[in-house]
């Protein structure tokens, strides 16, 4: 798990701020901080899921394919499938490497269990 330098800061503010108005979210975005390892941007493996990232996934429930693109939350916008990292799929695939599997809540309260097939980093 590692975290672009360039973002700790903004993601920790972020998350301090929605612990009123969405604490599970919050929570898991500041837990994936603090176990993370924080390297600067060109350190930062390109297979990692960085803000900017396009993510391609798999449900391993549904066996559902999709891409998605991390963001923060001022360009979220879901009909161009890009996902806020203070959402609970963003806040579950914000560090993660090709390869990973990551079980996390919906907004309903299911339990979904994902698997990052890859990563296309934003190196801007």
């Amino acid at each position: 798990m590692y975290l672009d330098s360039t973002y700790v800061d903004q993601l920790q503010a972020l998350a301090s701020a929605a612990q009123l108005r969405q604490p599970e979210v919050a929570d898991r975005l500041l837990h994936e901080i603090e176990r993370a390892t924080i390297l600067r941007r060109e350190d930062l493996p390109g297979n990692v899921v960085n803000i900017g990232s396009n993510v391609t996934f798999r449900d391993e429930v549904s066996q559902r394919v999709q891409t998605v693109r991390v963001v923060l939350p001022g360009e979220a916008d879901i009909a161009q499938r890009r996902i806020s990292v203070l959402t609970p799929m963003g806040a579950a695939l914000i560090g993660l490497a090709e390869g990973a599997l990551i079980a996390w809540d919906t907004r309903t309260g299911e339990t979904r269990h994902l698997t990052v097939l890859s990563v296309e980093a934003d190196r801007a």
